[in-house]
């Protein structure tokens, strides 16, 4: 039998996980997906003289992925306060 601070840190470990999984599908969908599958149509539009698609191949998935830092930092810190594991 599990006690409760094992189904709570279950718990944060799932949702943890759960965090994880979903800004990692959003930087594959802009790094792979805008910088190489959606390239031809990203292409039709132009960021500081350089097409869409070139962009966020080379700069683009780059500046979402430091974005995603702090934004999984925001998450992590509710999520640390909402199980009670902040100092």
């Amino acid at each position: 039998m599990m006690t409760e601070k094992e189904n709570k840190a279950k718990a944060y470990w799932k949702e943890n996980i759960r965090y994880l999984m979903m800004l990692l599908f959003i930087w594959f969908s802009v790094s792979f997906g805008a910088g190489i599958l959606f390239r031809e149509t990203l292409d039709q539009f132009s960021l500081g003289g350089f097409k869409l698609g070139f962009w966020f191949a080379q700069q683009g998935s780059i500046y979402v992925f430091v974005i995603l830092i702090f934004v999984y930092v925001r998450l992590m810190n509710k999520l640390d306060k909402k199980y009670g594991y902040d100092e």
